[in-house]
């Protein structure tokens, strides 16, 4: 007979419930029943007559008569039986049940409130026992008798209710839990035998599981000639454990273990190359007459093929975070370039690729050719994603961009200057949908909250979190970055070039010490490149003005034998630069160089000689402050003062220049179009100060060039001593007569 609906519903839901409740009923009962032989007992022995059970033939009193010869030492000592009240009919389990409330009630023989109040007892003999166990032996066979499906339920689920006893039952759930014992075929018995062909199995199924190159040339051949699916599967699989391989883990879950160097790199050349070319095949991407590209995801292959693609990608992302082999991780980028086309579909995967792609493109360990194999996947990624993929994109390229830029020297500038350049590439790509805009207003507030917290925040080191090659970094990409996409008029990111400017402005003033004019210096070039690409006006005569009317420049030097100070990766001066001749003599000549390329971009303006006399006044009136000769008084420092002097010159030359070509204009001030095209015929370089601006480049590029050799000729000199110490070293070792102070004169002395 089936079981209905209901029964099957309780069965699950309330069955455990109740039979724990029961089992305490129980238990609970035993145990008042023989607490009321030991009171019986105890009568007996002090004389006092037995209390009669039953009245009026054989029934049972009632709950009033019960307590009615009951004395209150007797009612105090605990000695009484709760009488029962008469139990309602059982419910036959197959009729239907409306509610889980009623199922509840009705499952058990009484209801709640009619179950035997639960007493601490005293403990059990063995007569209790034994006659609790028949009890339950004797319910256990009425429950077969009357309810034989239920029956049957419990000796399938709960074996140990029916088959233990009481006693039993108790010593198994205070004692600890025996071992679980494996799972045996019906009809089987387990022997030691059938343990050691079982360990035999295993050992054999586990050797046949060891990739050999026998089973990569045979699935090279399914893929080349066929692309075979269950060839792509199986690669696929044992990709996935050699991307694994390196961890501490047990390669118990994976169908493959591979120990062979050989086998291990002819998987993942396989892996790498040819499972892009089964996806191509079986599911060729469709790209439209605009550009975009098209995955059919609805088509049974793509089901078939999803599976496999997101473990590839797993173990691709796996492989990135441990790879440090730079032409291993060149391959394993450029492999997943065909795949980017199929991902789009799972933005997830998508996003911690763009992560994992990032890390290795700002990681200042790895070569550029694999930085460079980096950013080709980002820039992938960006063209052929939506809006969201490439606002995750761009995010995860900034982040990595600060990241990479914590540190910078001579020998790291070349790869943060490659960071900059190529993610201001990924903002033009992004320029479409806004996304650009967003994403590159909101890095530039948070700049401006950055500024704004140290400006209000008066602490010592309140200044450092604007103060150092992060922020400095940030705000010199940010104008690149406007520099290469907000040129045009029409541009979305054109109004981003005001809040930039005004946050650049305010960063380089925060500290106005001598210490920080590098950083000063480092922000003021950037903000030239920004006015010279898209043609605005930013002042900054002013910002250079204040460093030549500092304290630092305006007192004579002390002298000093310290190199020149390397201004293109150097935010903050060390103090021993600080009034030294050397110092000063570095700040004049990037002050000099930093105003011709101000006045440089507009050389050619109509308006030219009333944008230079203000700053031409003030020149002149500091070279005669610092040229007097009183005690006390001057900078005593001629060859900066001829800089400046020099670059006054030029600046008035110019100004003459454009005075004379604009007293032989014929149009109006208030033509626009006219003052506009002031000049265009000529070129700026054939400008008075134009060519002056050319040759300081030059001896720029001069001076850089003699600085690049002699840190070159620095680095082989320091490698050429390092390996005769060693070879010093070497000798001194196989001959042990030789003296060690010998050795180091005649190192001194081929030094010297």
């Amino acid at each position: 007979m089936a079981q209905s609906k209901a029964t099957k519903k309780f069965e699950k839901r309330h069955l455990k419930d109740t039979l724990d409740r029961r089992n305490g009923f129980k238990k609970t009962k035993q145990k008042q029943q023989l607490k009321a032989k030991k009171q019986a007992r105890r009568r007996e022995e002090n004389g006092q007559p037995e209390q009669p059970e039953k009245q009026d033939g054989g029934k049972a009193k009632s709950a009033k008569d019960a307590f009615q010869d009951m004395s209150v030492d007797d009612f105090f000592q605990g000695g009484f039986e709760v009488p029962e009240l008469p139990q309602t009919k059982k419910r036959k389990r197959s009729e239907p049940r409306e509610d889980v409330e009623e199922e509840k009630d009705e499952a058990s023989d009484v209801s709640f409130e009619q179950e035997p109040v639960p007493q601490i007892g005293d403990g059990s003999d063995e007569e209790s026992e034994e006659e609790d166990v028949e009890g339950h032996k004797q319910q256990l066979d009425a429950l077969a008798e009357n309810d034989p499906e239920f029956h049957k339920y419990l000796q399938e689920n709960e074996p140990a209710l029916l088959g233990a006893e009481l006693g039993e039952m108790d010593e198994v759930s205070e004692g600890e839990e025996e071992p679980r014992r494996k799972k045996v075929k019906k009809g089987k018995v387990p022997t030691a035998e059938a343990d050691e062909s079982e360990e035999e199995a295993m050992d054999e199924e586990s050797s046949k599981n060891e990739l050999t190159k026998a089973m990569l040339d045979k699935w090279h051949t399914a893929l080349t000639t066929e692309h075979s699916l269950r060839a792509t599967k199986e690669v696929v699989t044992a990709f996935r454990a050699a991307a694994h391989v390196s961890d501490d883990d047990d390669q118990q879950d994976f169908k493959y273990s591979i120990s062979d160097p050989d086998v291990y790199h002819q998987l993942l050349t396989l892996a790498l190359k040819r499972i892009p070319e089964v996806f191509a095949h079986h599911l060729p991407v469709q790209e439209s007459k605009n550009g975009k590209l098209h995955v059919p995801t609805e088509s049974k292959k793509f089901k078939t093929l999803a599976p496999l693609l997101k473990s590839q990608v797993a173990s691709i992302l796996h492989l990135l975070s441990h790879l440090s082999d730079a032409s291993t991780l060149r391959l394993t980028l450029a492999s997943t370039l065909p795949l980017l086309p199929y991902l789009l579909s799972f933005k997830k995967l998508v996003r911690n690729l763009a992560k994992a792609v990032t890390t290795h493109w700002s990681s200042p360990a790895n070569t550029e050719p694999t930085r460079i194999a980096a950013f080709l996947l980002l820039r992938r990624l960006t063209v052929i994603a939506d809006a969201g993929i490439r606002e995750n994109v761009l995010k995860a390229t900034y982040q990595g961009l600060v990241r990479g830029s914590r540190n910078t020297t001579i020998h790291s500038l070349a790869g943060v200057n490659l960071m900059k350049n190529s993610g201001a590439e990924l903002w033009g790509l992004a320029d479409s949908g806004g996304v650009a805009y967003t994403t590159a207003f909101t890095f530039i507030r948070q700049l401006a909250i950055h500024l704004r917290g140290s400006i209000q925040n008066n602490a010592n080191e309140a200044y450092k979190n604007v103060y150092n090659w992060q922020y400095v970094h940030s705000l010199d990409f940010w104008s690149r970055v406007l520099s290469s996409h907000a040129t045009p008029p029409t541009s979305p990111l054109r109004p981003l070039i005001y809040p930039l400017v005004q946050v650049t402005l305010g960063a380089l003033r925060l500290i106005p010490t001598a210490t920080y004019f590098p950083l000063r210096f480092q922000l003021i070039r950037s903000l030239l490149r920004l006015s010279r690409a898209t043609g605005t006006y930013i002042p900054l005569a002013a910002a250079l003005y204040e460093v030549l009317n500092s304290a630092e420049m305006r007192k004579a030097p002390k002298t000093s034998t310290l190199k020149p100070l390397d201004w293109q990766t150097s935010i903050r001066a060390p103090k021993a630069y600080l009034k030294t001749r050397v110092y000063q003599d570095g700040v004049g000549e990037q002050v000099v160089e930093l105003l011709g390329e101000f006045f440089g971009l507009w050389c050619r303006n109509v308006a030219f000689p009333e944008l230079a006399l203000a700053v031409t006044v003030s020149l002149k009136r500091w070279i005669k402050d610092v040229n007097n000769r009183a005690p006390g008084k001057g900078n005593k420092n001629q060859k900066l003062n001829t800089l400046v002097a020099l670059l006054v010159q030029k600046i008035e030359a110019n100004a003459r220049f454009i005075e004379e070509r604009r007293g032989k204009v014929e149009f109006a001030p208030n033509n626009r179009k006219g003052v506009e095209s002031f000049l265009d015929d000529l070129s700026w370089e054939k400008t008075p100060l134009g060519a002056f601006v050319v040759g300081q480049r030059r001896a720029r590029e001069e001076r850089e060039r003699v600085i690049e050799e002699g840190r070159k000729v620095e680095e082989g000199r320091k490698v050429e001593e390092g390996r005769r110490g060693r070879k010093v070293n070497g000798r001194a070792d196989e001959d042990e007569d030789v003296d060690v102070g010998e050795d180091e004169e005649m190192v001194d002395g081929e030094d010297e």
